[in-house]
This record gives C-alpha cells, structure tokens and sequence, in this order.
C-alpha cells in the first residue's frame, strides 16, 4: 500500500498517514486569543484565516468534508509562524497540526501546473548548498552591472510573475564568502564542544555571519566542530509540507554530526533551529532514526541559548549604536527564545536596544511563504519596515536570514535603506574591538 492511497473515510479531506490528531484538535476551545496574533486574521479578518478557522477545517476534513481547493487555500495562506502558539492560553499544538496538514495537502491536492512548476524549481535550489552557491557567481554580476535596475526602469521586470519579481527583488548582496575550517579551537581554556550548523541560505550568502559564529563561540571558550559532510537540514520542506523529502534531509543531518563528538549542535539560523528540535515528531516513525533524533534534538542550541548558557567570558568593547532587535517568528515563537538575544546584546557597553511595535508579528518571510504568497508577503513586509523605522534605530538585528532579506526588501520599497546584522556579528564586533561605523557599513 503506497502513502497517500487510502483515505480516512469517504470523500475525507485526509489519507490515513498521519492527518492531524484529534485530540490536538479538541485541545481548541475556540476563545479567539489566537486572532490578534495572527498574521493573515490581521490582513482580512477572515475567520477561515485564523488559525482556530484552520483547525474547524482540519476537523471538517476528518469528518468527511473533501479536501477542497478553498479549504487548500486557507491552510496555505497561514505563514506558519506560531505567534498563535504564543498567545494560546490552552496550549493547542498548532505547529504539529499545521505539519501535519501540509504533509496531507501536498499529497492529495492536485495543484495547477504555474504552481506545480514554480514549487519545483523553489526546492530544487534552496535546499541545495552548492547549488545556491553556483548562483553567487552570476548574482554577483547582476547586481555588479545594475541589470535589475535596468530591467525596472525599462518595465520588462513588471511583465514577470509576482513570484519571480520578488525572488529577484529578495536576493541578498553578495559579498565576498569566507571559508570556515573543519575545526576552530577555542581561544583560553575549553568550555564545550560544539557542532556548528552551516545551513543552505546562510551558508551561500551570508557567510560571514557563519564566520562570525564560529569566532564568537571561540572567543567564549568553545571548541568549534563544522562537519564538511552536512547539507540542508529540511527546515523548507518540513515547513512546507514535503514530508519526505524533509525526512531525507533530517536523517542526513543526523548522520553528519554522529560522529563529531560534541556537547551541543548550534544554529544561527532560526527556522533552522526549530525544525531540527522536531525531528523527533518527524521521524517518529522511523525505527531506526527516532531514537537518534530524540537524542540529538536534546543537543540542538540557538547560539544565543548556548552562549547564555554558558555565560560570557570575552572582553567587550563598546559599541555606541542605537538597534532594534526584531523577534524570527521560529526563533520566539517556534523555539520561546526570546530573553536570550537581548541579554546578549546588552553585555555591550553603549549600545541602546529598542523594540519594535508589534514585534510579534511576522514579517512576511516565513521560510519561502514571500515566494508563494508574495502579496500577503509584501503587505505584511511594508508594516513591518514601517514599526522598524519608527523606532530611529541605526541598526535592524535578527537572527534568521530570511527575515534579513524580506525586511531588507519591504524598507527598499519604501525608498529607505538600514543597515542590518546578525545577533553575533554585534558580539564578534565588540569582542573584535572593531568600531561600529565598520559594523554599520558591512551590514548596510
């Protein structure tokens, strides 16, 4: 019997393989506390676009109702960020139902063929290190000979799909790539030992964010493990319903760091970060893997995590910059990290922290939601550069690289530029001793 081939009842929106539990389900009292954290309840005030609007579908679906192209459309309209998760009072796993249902959609919902097509080409790159980083070359002379600006001013960009304009619109500049060795000893005696995380994004175009982990953590007494053999830990597919293919790329993950002999596996990436904690949910069901994967997800640390963990020991320099520190939806929410980050930034002298009005809410990113959904994206984008500029900050941080690029994108829009910087390019600076205006003009 195939997966996918039979169903939970007649004309059920879901097959028998894992549809969304009922007893997460009933965990739902339908008290609204989810609707003013919700992202896409925000943008239409439609019921079915909250997430307890989601969940009465999902129980429609296993009481029978069939999986509808309107019922699709709702499920993939929620950008998966949690901020429900947050608010709920009655503690609905909302994640793992949303996991769940993806997993279904994709298997039994026959897409159009522009969307069958262009959901193709997104996971034949993105989940791809060295794919992504062939396209460095090429990318980097696009935006060497201005031939987006060209293509704008000239209208020929406008006669594009949505979806295309703004995968274009997103790319990061590309900056010379540091290359990191297998092993970074720690500077003064050794505190831990550490497996480092590259990721797929990160790893091609913001490499030095990888490079300035890999020294903060040095500077702090951490022994620096990078396998050479890791690729994508299946954060895009998991959160996008590709189950199987997150599942190949989980147990490839596990097998790159077995044999590294570390006390923790760090991540600088926070949709990263949260899917590699649910490995256990994803391969539950897999005999071989699941106990390595509860094993390893107990290992599994945010960079900010370890680092407060472990307590800072490097000299900081002061670094007198006024930031705001924007929240990754799957770094607060998906993880509840959200102390870590600013306790951080505050162990260096002179920096002033702000926060963002309505912080909580997403950016528009949400792993490749802005390239399938690239409207709802750009709206939720503009009202997020716009609380980020009120703050008069000098410097936008975050921890995911893309919210990094959406953000990046929406102030461009709105004609204004801010530099932007990873949590530990802050830390490398002022345990560098390097001067903010090179911050400033790095990041820009």
């Amino acid at each position: 019997m195939s997966e996918g081939s039979e169903r939970s009842g007649p004309d059920g929106a879901f097959d028998v393989f894992n549809p969304p539990e009922r007893g997460l389900i009933d965990d739902c009292v339908h008290c609204g506390f989810c609707l003013p954290s919700c992202p896409t309840y925000e943008l239409w005030g439609e019921e079915m676009d909250s997430p307890r609007g989601r969940i009465h579908l999902m129980e429609a679906g296993l009481d029978g109702e069939p999986l509808s192209g309107s019922m699709v459309e709702h499920f993939d309209n929620c950008l998966g960020c949690m901020a429900c998760v947050t608010a709920c009072p009655s503690g609905v796993q909302y994640g793992t139902l949303l996991s769940q249902t993806r997993a279904q959609v994709e298997r039994n919902h026959p897409r159009g063929r522009w969307q069958r097509w262009w959901r193709a080409a997104i996971f034949a790159l993105f989940p791809h290190r060295r794919r992504l980083r062939l396209l460095r070359g090429p990318l980097a002379l696009y935006q060497r000979l201005g031939i987006g600006t060209l293509l704008r001013r000239s209208g020929l960009l406008n006669r594009l799909p949505a979806e295309v304009r703004t995968m274009e619109s997103l790319a990061p500049p590309i900056k010379r790539a540091a290359s990191l060795p297998a092993r970074v000893p720690a500077s003064g005696p050794r505190r831990a030992v550490v497996g480092m995380l590259t990721g797929c994004v990160q790893h091609a175009f913001f490499p030095d964010v990888n490079a300035a982990t890999a020294r903060v953590l040095a500077a702090e007494g951490c022994e620096v493990v990078i396998p050479p053999a890791q690729g994508c830990c299946g954060a895009l597919s998991e959160h996008s319903g590709r189950e199987q293919e997150a599942k190949r790329f989980a147990r490839a993950t596990l097998d790159a760091f077995d044999t590294a002999g570390v006390d923790y596996v760090v991540v600088n990436s926070a949709g990263c970060g949260s899917a590699m904690k649910e490995y256990p949910r994803l391969l539950a069901d897999d005999p071989l893997y699941a106990p390595r994967a509860a094993e390893f997800a107990e290992r599994v640390r945010d960079v900010s995590e370890v680092l407060v963990e472990l307590g800072p020991v490097a000299t900081r320099s002061p670094l007198p910059v006024r930031i705001a520190y924007h929240d990754a939806c799957h770094l607060s929410h998906g993880q509840g990290i959200r102390a870590q980050p600013r306790e951080l930034l505050r162990t260096i002298p002179g920096l002033e922290l702000r926060e963002i009005n309505r912080g909580e809410l997403c950016c528009g990113s949400a792993g490749v939601y802005n390239l399938l959904r690239p409207e709802a994206a750009a709206e939720l984008g503009a009202r997020k550069a716009e609380n980020v500029l009120d703050t008069g900050a000098d410097l936008l941080v975050t921890a995911n690289p893309g919210c990094s690029m959406q953000i990046r994108t929406a102030l461009r829009a709105k004609g204004t530029r801010l530099p932007m910087a990873h949590t530990v390019q802050l830390l490398d600076a002022a345990i560098r001793g390097r001067p903010v205006e090179s911050l400033l003009h790095d990041s820009a």
